[in-house]
């Protein structure tokens, strides 16, 4: 069985080497995305056996905490979803059937972090006696972006009933671009809204259902968490984003769990409750301080500069980084990602500089706005280094004291185009996320402008290139509720996507020259019941003619 199976894995890739996609190639009628690095296809139909199994014998991935098995039983789920499959039909016709996919994982390790290896190749053969697709991967989580574009081969025949495999015979190498590809989801109470529908979204999700009646914080939240982790990368979506970033606590509310100051998030989210590894998604926690950061004197108000001005948090008193101190500490508990960002943005300094005991403070440390602004930022960096955590701030950090960060900091440009140039030339790390390209809630935004919005843009300088480590597209919550929130985020996220994934020699020149595929892919999440606006207009637009999903 090894030595087959040896062959075949020589045989793929000779293959592959042969017939790589290149600017010639026929590739108008390819339906996948986003792209992958090369891949070739045929004209030919399987048809998919009703016994479709998930074969592992040559695999070092134990599976233990089964991520591959939820991942196979996820890929079947949404490959026949809002169809009746024909349990008898008897596969007579010419169309041979596949039985299953084979699947071989090299690393006996699930750890989740940045930087993991998530390339795969997947074979989905023409012909054989018997025929089962073949997916090889260096990790698990390269495994299931393989399920995800194989899920995209599959189609049902509203005629015989069954399901089949479109275009065989399929052979991609694939593997991403950039190591961190986010979604930011800012919080909101408007969100809470959310929860109401979350069985709408995923059969793994009704397990976990929200009490009926239920209205706390902590069921809301935690249902909303939940939703929002399914949209960003399953085989519903298969967008290849692998960041979810949570912009957690904001001037209106605090709805995480902090057992050692229960004060701040009255019960609003459980620690336990968190599944997001399970699909390969990395949760990136922001605590944004010192600006936006109201809530937090709701239960502690000695964190306010005082009553009447309430934010930014309290630069003079040591409370206020002994609650930094603890909060980190629990996050290194819940969050495992090696990232934590620590915000830093929009910080208004007037109210430090206003109330006596600060002002006074100040003047003490021979210290201004904007120099304790400094002394906040860099305080706050030391105690996320204590405890193990690499630091994301906010480009205003940079801009106003760019020589003093960590050279660990991780610099997050969001105010326009051109920072990651500078960052990197200063030597240190950057993540793309301009808001006049790559913010959702700027709804007349289309989608070839987050497509054409290229991270490296004048980055000319390998080792600088190198420094640009991703980006992400940022959803704030204050923009969307559970009415909006799709039609807000697809097929736009799905755009940048691809520029996050796909190799650079492989992007479109010309966004218009991918805009059949991505339409089929925006006709896809419809029909997996995710609620992707039109290609026409920005974002939430309405189609603009009555016609076919893969016109508007």
């Amino acid at each position: 069985m090894m030595g087959k199976l040896g062959l075949q894995s020589v045989l793929f890739l000779v293959v592959v080497h042969i017939l790589v996609v290149s600017a010639a190639a026929d590739i108008k009628n390819l339906k996948i995305w986003p792209m992958p690095l090369s891949v070739s296809y045929g004209h030919r139909i399987l048809q998919l056996s009703n016994e479709f199994v998930l074969k592992t014998e040559s695999s070092k991935y134990p599976d233990a905490s089964g991520i591959l098995k939820e991942g196979f039983s996820r890929l079947l789920d949404v490959i026949k979803v809002a169809h009746v499959v024909d349990a008898n039909a008897s596969y007579v016709g010419p169309s041979p059937v596949l039985k299953g996919i084979q699947v071989v994982i090299l690393s006996p390790s699930d750890e989740l972090q940045y930087g993991i290896d998530e390339s795969y190749n997947l074979t989905i053969p023409d012909k054989g006696n018997p025929a089962y697709a073949y997916l090889t991967a260096k990790t698990v989580y390269g495994a299931l972006h393989g399920l995800q574009t194989f899920s995209q081969a599959c189609h049902f025949n509203f005629t015989t009933r069954t399901i089949e495999v479109h275009q065989v015979p399929w052979a991609i190498v694939d593997r991403p671009r950039f190591s961190f590809r986010g979604l930011l989801i800012g919080h909101s109470p408007s969100l809470s809204a959310v929860a109401c529908d979350i069985e709408e979204f995923d059969d793994v999700t009704r397990s976990i259902p929200m009490p009926v009646g239920s209205t706390s914080w902590h069921d809301m939240h935690t249902s909303y968490f939940l939703l929002i982790t399914n949209t960003l990368n399953t085989p519903r979506i298969c967008s290849m984003q692998n960041v979810l970033h949570w912009h957690i606590v904001d001037t209106q509310s605090f709805p995480l769990e902090i057992p050692s100051y229960p004060k701040l998030w009255n019960g609003a989210y459980s620690s336990s409750e968190r599944y997001a590894e399970r699909r390969g998604i990395n949760v990136l926690a922001e605590l944004d301080v010192p600006g936006h950061a109201q809530s937090w004197g709701v239960g502690y108000p000695s964190l306010w500069p005082s009553k009447d001005c309430q934010q930014p948090l309290d630069v003079s008193n040591d409370f206020t980084f002994k609650v930094i101190d603890v909060i980190l500490s629990d996050f290194s508990k819940i969050f495992k990602y090696r990232f934590v960002h620590l915000g830093g943005d929009e910080v208004d300094t007037s109210c430090w500089t206003l109330t006596p005991h600060i002002s006074k403070w100040l003047k003490q440390h021979r210290l201004n706005g904007t120099s304790a602004y400094e002394y906040f930022v860099l305080r706050a960096q030391k105690i996320a280094l204590s405890h193990g955590y690499e630091i994301i701030n906010w480009e205003e950090t940079f801009n106003n004291f760019g020589n003093k960060l960590s050279p660990k900091t991780i610099v997050h440009n969001w105010l326009g185009g051109g920072v990651a140039q500078e960052v990197t030339a200063a030597g240190l790390r950057c993540i793309v996320s301009n808001q006049d390209k790559w913010y959702l809630d700027h709804i007349d935004t289309t989608w070839q402008d987050f497509y054409s919005n290229e991270p490296l843009t004048n980055i000319t300088n390998s080792e600088q290139q190198r420094l640009v480590i991703g980006g992400e597209v940022c959803m704030w919550g204050e923009h969307i509720d559970g009415s909006n929130i799709e039609t807000t985020i697809w097929p736009r996220a799905a755009a940048a996507a691809e520029r996050l994934w796909t190799a650079y020699d492989n992007i479109a020149k010309n966004p218009n020259q991918i805009t059949r595929r991505l339409a089929y892919f925006r006709c896809l999440l419809n029909q997996r019941g995710v609620a992707s606006g039109p290609l026409t207009g920005g974002g939430r637009a309405a189609p603009e003619d009555p016609g076919s999903c893969y016109e508007q």
